[in-house]
This record gives C-alpha cells, structure tokens and sequence, in this order.
C-alpha cells in the first residue's frame, strides 16, 4: 500500500502551527471528519445592471467561463470570461431569462435554457426552449434555436411521504401547464442532451442534439411526484449530473425545494433518495478527480461534497456579510458549479424570494458577483 505523505507529514505540520491537508478518505477503519474550508475568492464581479447570475459553464481547454443570468427585470445577458475574470464578450437576451449553461467540446457551442416563459408577462407566453450559441461568440453572434421544452399533460401524480409516528402525508401536486421551466443540462456519453424541468416535475432528453434540425424532438425521459416539491425555494428538479460507473449508470438529480439530491437508476429507472437535508440543493457537478458528487446548497450559502453513499465529506465557502460596493462577501444563493481543474466556480444568484422586506440580505446587494474556490485534494492511499 502506498504511505500517505500528508498523514506522515501531520505531526510536524502541528508542531508547526500549520493545517494538515484535508483527509477525504472514509473506509470505515479510521475517524473521519468533514473537511471545511470557508475561503472565497471573488473571480469576477458583474457590471453594473447585470443581475441574478445563475447557470455556469466553462471550456477546460481555455479556461473560459460562461455565465447567464435569471434577471425577471429584462436585462438578461449571456457572458463569457476568461480564466482571469475578465469580460471577453457579452450577448444580449433582454427580457428572456436564462437558467443552466453547458459548455460542448464537440461544437464549441454552449447550450443554454432559455426560460422565458416564467418571465414574460401573458396567459399565454412564449415557450420556454433549448438554445445554443457558438463558445467564441460576441454581441452579434446568432443565437440559434433548438427545441421547445414541451408541457406533459397534467400533473406529476402524488406522492406519499412517511413520518416518524408511521403515518403518512399524500402530496398532490397541480400544473398549470404553461411555464414549463428548464433549469439544468446534462450531456450522457451517447450525446443526447438531458434537461431538468423545475415546475414538471419531469426530465426531458434531446437524442442526437449535435446533429438533429430545429425543432428538435424532445421526449419525456421521466415524470415522477419526487422531482417535484411543495417546499422552498420553489423548484423541483433541478442540477443534474451522470456518474462514471458503466456497471451501475445512474442518473443524479437535486430536488431544491425538498433539499434532496437524487439517484435515478438506469438500470431499472428507480428513484433514490441519495442525500437529505442539504438546505436548497441546486447545481451540481462531479469531480473527475476525487469521484465525490458537489452541490450548491442555495439556502446555506455553501457547497457540499457528497462520497459514493450520499454521506457530506466536504464544506466549501459561506456568507460574511455584504461588501462596501454592494457585492457579496463570500457566497450567497450559490446556484450553479462548474469544475476547471483543481478549482470550483460558483454563480452567487443573490435574489430575494421570500418577499418580507428587509428580511433577506440578498436585498443589499448592489452588485453580483461569480466566486472561485479551492477543491480540496482526495487522500491517497
């Protein structure tokens, strides 16, 4: 077995007031803590005007970071930065608000959810839909269509939930079936593009989205009551991540408004309850590296690691308070990750949703930002 320099290195480290590296490993033969690291970096604050930044994605061979923006207020841009948190270029999308990113090798394209029709006034907005732009665009690139996200008739069905005493609670959900709400996008190695419904209920997939005509063909992936919530934030599925396991393929899901992640089998399309309790679970992203499962934890103002059994091995960030000019100190409603190398970028949607004045410290905020955290190292064996 491999000695572990940093467990042997851990005596003199103390000895010398220094912090030993973060231990990940959980085998079950030795004590085992959460690694916390509070640490924040800003990586780049918005201009002035640009509000609510949500989806993030990122292209590893450049470093680029692309960042969109959910503002109901009608200035809602697409954006891209380079690895120094400079602003490279900036598409306008005006009142369509913009949810989850995701970044394509293949095309050098970026896909975006374009939910407008939660945004745009009318008993009959527009549809909500898939886009996708080129990865080097500037502000004339055009903006190409690629599906409506379609309304599955009627609503996800109930679900039960049990209590402690052993009764249980019937959840009925309604859907009103004209704001479909695509947040997150996930690609499988097929090349089919997934997409998380928050008010559905439903996953969505796209077969083929590199090479099918607009409009697209989308299908209903999977309906099911545990995508949707009753709880707060108001969002069901959300985030959405595929392991690397070719034996077990599973597909995971953050539920924000149960403050669940997740796990569907492919297998047998089951659902499982993979976490709980995580305070609005969003975004999440799988570290390569280290296997371990990252998720935005919305109402926290943190981001959890979650190991292969769903157990949080790792904290990152928190809120300290609001800056001098207006921007967050630290994170606040983190709700998109992307992984660039040994580093996680975070969009800090900073947005009031309960709706008591004064009582959100989001309201502060006069200025928003995207946050840049260190990604602890997995332990060796």
């Amino acid at each position: 077995m491999k000695k572990n320099v940093a467990a042997l290195a851990a005596p003199l480290l103390f000895s010398l007031g220094v912090a030993a590296g973060p231990v990940l490993a959980d085998d079950g033969n030795r004590p085992f803590r959460v690694f916390t690291d509070r640490d924040v970096d800003t990586f780049a604050v918005l201009q002035k005007g640009v509000r609510f930044p949500e989806g993030i994605a990122a292209n590893p061979a450049n470093g680029d970071i692309y960042v969109a923006t959910f503002d109901g207020g009608g200035n809602n841009k697409l954006q891209r930065f380079d690895r120094h948190g400079r602003l490279l270029a900036s598409r306008d999308f005006g009142a369509e608000a913009l949810l989850g990113l995701i970044f394509d090798p293949v095309q050098n394209k970026v896909y975006i959810c374009n939910a407008r029709a939660l945004v745009l006034p009318g008993a009959t907005p527009p549809r909500s839909k898939i886009q996708r732009i080129s990865a080097s665009f500037n502000s004339t690139t055009p903006i190409e269509d690629v599906a409506d996200i379609p309304f599955v008739p009627g609503a996800p069905g109930t679900r039960k939930e049990g209590n402690p005493d052993g009764s249980v609670d019937t959840i009925n959900f309604g859907f009103g079936g004209t704001r479909a709400a695509p947040n997150a996008l996930e690609f499988n190695k097929q090349g089919d593009l997934f997409i998380s419904d928050s008010f559905q209920g439903a996953i969505f997939r796209i077969m083929n989205v590199r090479t099918c005509v607009n409009p697209c063909f989308v299908d209903t992936f999977v309906q099911d009551p545990i995508l949707a919530t009753a709880g707060f934030p108001p969002f069901g599925a959300n985030g959405l991540a595929f392991n690397d396991d070719e034996q077990h393929p599973a597909l995971f899901v953050a539920n924000t408004g149960d403050d669940r992640v997740l796990k569907l089998d492919l297998g047998t399309m089951k659902f499982s309850v993979f976490a709980e309790s995580i305070n609005g679970a969003d975004g999440l992203v799988f570290d390569k590296r280290s296997g371990l499962l990252w998720v935005c934890a919305n109402q926290a103002d943190e981001v959890i690691a979650l190991n292969a059994n769903g157990k949080p091995v790792a904290r990152l960030g928190e809120f300290r308070g609001i800056n001098r000019d207006g921007t967050p100190d630290g994170l606040l409603f983190p709700a998109s990750p992307v992984i660039v190398g040994n580093e996680i970028f975070v969009t800090n949607l900073a947005i009031a949703l309960r709706g008591v004045p004064g009582n959100e410290p989001e309201e502060d905020v006069k200025l928003w930002t995207i946050s840049r955290m260190r990604l602890p190292d997995r332990e060796e064996d």
